[in-house]
């Protein structure tokens, strides 16, 4: 009995830990598909887009780069996606 409880453990352990990673690596990454599903979303500057930089678009923070204007300096300023390019969201500002 003790033999049987020792070789699940043993195979159970290296199970979990397996699984675990999955699960950690599939949540650090971004699905290439979900970039084309917020083209015509508004995102604030998170950091200054000259001409590449971050934003925030409905929680989630995206690179992104400026699409026809050199920069968008200030914090906070709202944006439109217009695009992707990968991972990477193309942006113009709002008027």
């Amino acid at each position: 009995m003790r033999l049987i409880l020792c070789t699940l453990l043993a195979a159970s352990v290296p199970a979990l830990a397996l699984i675990a990673y999955v699960v950690h690596s599939s949540r650090q990454q971004k699905y290439s598909r979900s970039p084309l599903n917020l083209v015509g979303r508004v995102a604030s500057v998170e950091r200054a887009l000259e001409p590449e930089g971050f934003v925030l678009v409905e929680g989630e923070l995206w690179r992104a780069r400026v699409s026809g204007v050199a920069s968008v300096a200030r914090g906070g300023a709202r944006v439109r996606v217009v695009g992707a390019s990968g991972c990477v969201l193309l942006v113009e500002p709002l008027v």
